[in-house]
């Protein structure tokens, strides 16, 4: 695929108001995993409050990252490797404390599972620990409470006028130090230097050895400008602030509208071509499936043919050392799901429906079969697969017909 890399913001933009990923995401993004291209939560959460909505998207089956602390870690969610880290130094906490109680403002940070605050009864507080799924501990000394150097600090208030004067304060106070930046109406955060989205996200293309030109990102802040602007494909939420969509390459819905799914189908699935599907990827990744399990690998994808082979041994034999017909079976459906998925349109989901064989010889174990899937019927609704099975002499073991329907996505 063109795009190897789909760099998500979070709150806003990939959850909802309701802070659900909708069905219609998950399918969207699960079918471009399996496609090859890989997912980077980039957002302000902790990475502990990342790590569910990861998870949802199954990131650590496809080799996705989180881009946490709006840029202050880089995590891999398939190896559990921290990749790129960057904390404050503990000594600027007191006065960034003393500027808080001053203007009597509430001021916290993030330790593993926890956040830590002067002002436990706070609205916003309360909040961003339910957001992040973390327990407050409250500290009415906040300096002396935080032993650790932290990835980043929070201001909290309300007075908008108070916050803004504040902002410029520090900005000129913390120049070369610290970064600061407002990133909600009652939010300033302090950050190391040249912490931010977009630089992290350079680290990690780096890293992958991955060009601008491969890089969908999307989202809805003003903190996703920088990578919005150093993506190949910007795209900015019909949520999203004005100057966010005047820096990007696209505006599409809103979060309450499926914005994601619908740019992740227009701009990544709807262009994919059988030549595009990566089948050595696709086979690695399926390693702990059941297709991997029973030593399937995909061989050849197109419009309307797809190969796959399958090991004659102790995981697909009967006790006798014949293929299992279970497994004939599992095979004819691995193949004709790959053939139904590279067929339907991006607003479609596919779900077998049926499955017919008839076993007309044996292979032995030792053996390696080869399965040859051919569309016999592409309709509105539905696909029937013929699935036929061979040794590997071209000896015809099973002829299976598949029917998988086909289903709009709500």
């Amino acid at each position: 695929m063109k795009y190897k890399l789909l760099v998500l913001d979070v709150d806003g933009t990939l959850l909802n108001n309701s802070k659900d990923i909708t069905p219609s995401t998950l399918t969207a993004l699960l079918k471009v995993q399996q496609m090859g291209a890989r997912i980077v939560l980039a957002s302000g959460r902790s990475t502990h409050g990342l790590r569910p909505v990861a998870n949802a998207l199954e990131m650590d089956k496809y080799g996705g990252f989180i881009l946490s602390y709006n840029g202050g870690q880089i995590f891999n969610m398939q190896t559990g490797e921290l990749l790129f880290e960057r904390r404050m130094n503990p000594e600027d906490i007191p006065y960034i404390e003393r500027q808080a109680n001053s203007r009597n403002f509430t001021i916290l940070t993030y330790h593993q599972d926890a956040i830590i605050t002067n002002c436990a009864a706070n609205l916003h507080v309360r909040e961003e620990a339910e957001r992040n799924n973390m327990r407050i501990v409250e500290a009415r000394d906040f300096a002396q409470a935080v032993t650790f150097s932290p990835c980043k600090c929070m201001l909290v208030s309300d007075d908008a006028e108070a916050l803004a004067e504040l902002l410029a304060k520090l900005k000129k106070r913390l120049i070369g130090s610290l970064d600061v930046f407002r990133s909600e109406p009652y939010f300033i955060e302090v950050v190391p230097p040249q912490i931010n989205k977009a630089d992290t996200l350079g680290v990690l293309m780096e890293n992958l050895q991955v060009g601008s030109e491969a890089v969908i990102a999307i989202g809805d802040g003003v903190c996703d400008i920088g990578m919005i602007q150093m993506a190949g494909l910007g795209i900015a939420m019909e949520n999203a602030d004005e100057t966010v969509k005047r820096c990007a390459d696209y505006t599409t819905a809103s979060n309450d509208d499926d914005g994601v799914a619908k740019a992740v189908e227009e701009h990544i699935i709807a262009k994919i071509r059988p030549a595009d599907v990566p089948l050595e990827e696709m086979n690695i990744r399926a390693r702990h499936a059941l297709m991997g399990n029973l030593g399937i690998q995909y061989t050849y994808a197109s419009e309307d043919r797809v190969e796959a082979t399958m090991p004659v041994d102790e995981r697909t034999r009967q006790p006798f050392g014949i293929l299992h017909g279970g497994a004939t079976l599992a095979l004819a459906e691995t193949v004709a799901g790959l053939g139904s998925m590279i067929l339907c349109r991006p607003d479609e989901i596919i779900v077998g429906m049926q499955i017919s064989g008839n076993h007309v010889s044996s292979a032995r174990e030792g053996d390696t079969v080869r399965a040859v899937g051919t569309i016999i019927h592409k309709g509105r609704s539905s696909h029937v697969w013929n699935v036929d099975v061979f040794t590997s002499t071209d000896k015809l073991v099973s002829s299976v017909r598949v029917v998988n329907s086909v289903l709009k996505k709500r």
